[in-house]
């Protein structure tokens, strides 16, 4: 089998995923939207999962709990949030992934240019014994929002499953974290989660799709005679951890 081969099958098998990716992203966003509804009909009080889940938290409050859930806290705030995103870019780059590397940059931009002034319309109370933020800016959680974006592009680029696992484990320790230190009600972490998936998901399928037409341009201007030629996929679509020509090896 020869490279370019294995290049168009891999790409295959990303495209093959866009259509569920594209499903899950609508489901998401829609779930969000009647979340953000329930909220709204109960004038931004906390709903009665909201107060089951913050008195659980409460009895469970402990010291060292406590230093264990700022660490996610801290990682996934606004300068954790962004050295990793630069770092993650940086990355690709290096891996001459081109493409990847504005996904991850896009789906960022996106999650918080669309919760940060969402948050701060809503004006949603947090809870009157927040031990980090006190801020109306508590619906939809930021930090779970963004920690999400970030796994599900990471997942969707890399093609690892141990990527999904990690990713989603970082997720759940972001949510419980933002509950425990009383800094979000649970539909606030949940409204997150929804966003997150819907930014990623959506934002991954446009740019693949621009991709791939871009490629499709590229290749019938290289073949004229062949206006309905295929493109195959570029270079910087092999894993992340795949040494492509130039690089050093890992």
């Amino acid at each position: 089998m020869t490279a370019v081969t294995e290049r168009a099958d891999t790409r295959d098998a990303r495209d093959g995923r866009r259509p569920i990716a594209l499903t899950v992203g609508v489901v998401a966003a829609v779930a969000f939207v009647m979340l953000r509804v329930v909220v709204a009909i109960g004038a931004h009080e906390p709903l009665a999962v909201d107060v089951w889940w913050h008195d659980l938290m409460l009895r469970s409050l402990t010291d060292a709990g406590i230093v264990v859930a700022w660490v996610p806290a801290i990682v996934g705030g606004t300068l954790g949030m962004i050295v990793v995103g630069v770092v993650i870019i940086a990355l690709f780059l290096w891996r001459r992934r081109r493409w990847d590397a504005a996904t991850v940059a896009a789906a960022m931009v996106v999650v918080v240019a669309i919760g940060a002034p969402m948050a701060a319309i809503i004006a949603r109370t947090r809870p009157s014994d927040s031990l980090a933020e006190r801020m109306a800016t508590s619906f939809p959680s930021g930090h779970t929002a963004v920690a999400t974006t970030v796994a599900v592009i990471l997942g969707l680029l890399l093609r690892r499953w141990h990527v999904w696992v990690l990713g989603g484990g970082w997720v759940l320790l972001m949510m419980w974290s933002r509950t425990y230190l009383q800094a979000h009600w649970l539909s606030d972490v949940v409204a997150g989660l929804l966003e997150g998936v819907a930014v990623a998901t959506l934002v991954w399928v446009a740019v693949e799709t621009v991709r791939d037409r871009r490629g499709l341009r590229r290749a019938q201007t290289a073949h004229p005679s062949h206006p309905d030629l295929p493109h195959t996929a570029p270079l910087d679509t092999a894993p992340l951890d795949t040494p492509t020509k130039g690089s050093p090896p890992s």
